[in-house]
């Protein structure tokens, strides 16, 4: 069924359709109230940039002000700071989970690099269990499917990444569905890290490779040849490399766009001068994510809205690419397949 590109949709609308999540980090995902109880219960008062809501509202803000990747990233320090003991990483793990089902994400591809969370004494596997725990209680009560990613980091030695990978592999049959590699791109290439991808791939673990994000089209590149990836996360550089945008389309290799990230780190100048709509008029597979809930003051419902009235999605093109969250993601094809029709009979009805 097709709609008129002059069709405008609402966000109510959005936020009422089924809808997948495939690139939101947990360190990015706590919320304003939780960052202030855990300060607080952890005696860490002095690691916030403010100690009231109302104050930290107004200093998250200045998030937007970020002059590059590497600003954006600075701020994830006032939250993994407060995730070093099991149960505020189960804590965050459900709320995170939680949020997303109240807005009818019926599932949720969770990542994040367990090492960060190992700086006060826990285990990599009791960082893992932790996660595991509140996103199975979060199941059990909203019945929303998750699925954790496993992330190695850029700036890391290489037998950081490794164990990273190995540690994935080792969780695949409790939630683990693949493994990345996140972290600024520019002086730390991706294909460093081979030998972990190499060890994932070979196990037969989904990958999916943060590039094209702060570095040109060259990152993809290392992101698929060197590393195999299955999916890009971000990738919005892929505009700038003709030959390479027509491998992507013709292997169906899809992306993981997150609108307000890639302008908060001034990838992208603004929304209506981001290449998404490009992308999906050059047959680009393409999803709509969130990247980080809080630092980005945003949810899925929101950033597919943003995507539609400021990207310039058509309302059809916009249903395209929220199908298209179901259809590229870490699942069972049978799995993938029920939830693509059950979304489709909400998303076009």
């Amino acid at each position: 069924m097709s709609k008129t590109n002059l069709e405008v949709l609402s966000l109510a609308q959005i936020k009422a359709w089924p809808k997948a999540e495939l690139h939101s980090h947990l360190d990015g995902a706590m919320r304003l109230a939780t960052m202030l109880a855990l300060a607080k219960d952890q005696g860490k008062m002095d690691l916030l940039p403010a100690k009231t809501h109302e104050g930290l509202l107004l200093e998250l803000a200045k998030v937007d002000d970020s002059t590059d990747l590497y600003e954006y990233l600075a701020w994830f320090k006032y939250t993994i700071g407060l995730m070093q003991s099991e149960s505020a990483l189960e804590r965050v793990a459900f709320e995170m989970a939680e949020d997303f089902a109240l807005e009818n994400v019926k599932y949720v591809e969770v990542r994040f690099g367990p090492i960060l969370h190992t700086g006060e004494g826990l285990t990599l596997n009791q960082v893992m269990d932790a996660v595991i725990r509140g996103l199975a209680k979060a199941k059990m009560q909203y019945d929303i499917e998750w699925g954790l990613i496993v992330c190695a980091l850029r700036d890391r030695f290489v037998e950081a990444s490794l164990e990273q990978a190995q540690l994935a592999v080792s969780y695949m049959d409790r939630g683990v569905v693949a493994f990345d590699l996140a972290g600024a791109e520019a002086g730390n290439p991706a294909k460093q890290h081979l030998e972990a991808f190499y060890y994932a791939r070979n196990h037969m673990l989904n990958l999916t490779v943060h590039a094209g994000e702060s570095w040109g089209p060259d990152s993809i590149r290392q992101a698929l040849f060197f590393c195999g990836a299955h999916r890009i996360g971000h990738g919005i550089t892929l505009v700038q490399d003709d030959a390479l945008l027509e491998f992507v389309k013709n292997h169906q290799i899809p992306l993981e766009i997150c609108p307000t990230s890639n302008v908060q780190t001034n990838v992208v100048p603004s929304y209506e001068e981001h290449p998404i709509k490009t992308l999906v008029e050059r047959g680009v597979p393409v999803t709509i994510n969130t990247d980080s809930r809080l630092f980005s003051h945003t949810n899925t419902s929101g950033e597919i809205y943003l995507a539609h009235t400021r990207c310039g999605l058509t309302a059809e093109q916009t249903r395209r690419v929220v199908l298209d969250a179901f259809k590229y993601a870490f699942l069972p094809l049978e799995v993938r397949n029920r939830m693509m029709a059950e979304a489709q009979a909400s998303i076009w009805s």
